[in-house]
C-alpha cells in the first residue's frame, strides 16, 4: 500500500456478477496510457493492473486525485457506471 492509499476497482459487480469483456482492466488501462515512438505504450505510474484473488482489478494510488483530478474520476466513473465494486484503502 502507498503512504496516500489506493482505490481498488474490482471486475466485480454490485450484485455480484463477473463483469465483462474479461479484458475489461486490460483496456481501461490501455486508454489512459501514453504512447511512444513505434506505439509503445506507457502505463499512468498511478494506475496499475493487479489479480486479487483470482479477481482482475485496477489499482489507483490516491495521489492521482490531486495530480490529475479529471483522469482520477474518469476512473471513478467508469466503475460507477459500470457497477462495479470499489475498495477505497486509507493510508497507514
Amino acid at each position: 500500500m502507498t503512504t496516500n492509499g489506493q482505490v481498488i476497482i474490482q471486475g466485480i459487480t454490485i450484485d455480484g456478477r463477473k463483469f465483462r469483456p474479461s479484458d475489461w482492466a486490460e483496456r481501461l488501462c490501455s486508454a489512459i496510457a501514453t504512447y511512444g515512438r513505434g506505439g509503445r505504450a506507457t502505463f499512468h505510474p498511478h494506475v496499475a493492473l493487479a489479480s486479487i484473488d483470482g479477481i482482475k482489478c485496477v489499482v489507483i494510488e490516491k495521489a492521482l486525485k490531486e495530480e490529475d483530478e479529471m483522469l482520477y474520476n474518469f476512473l471513478i466513473d467508469f466503475a460507477e457506471d459500470n457497477a462495479l465494486q470499489v475498495i477505497r484503502e486509507e493510508a497507514q
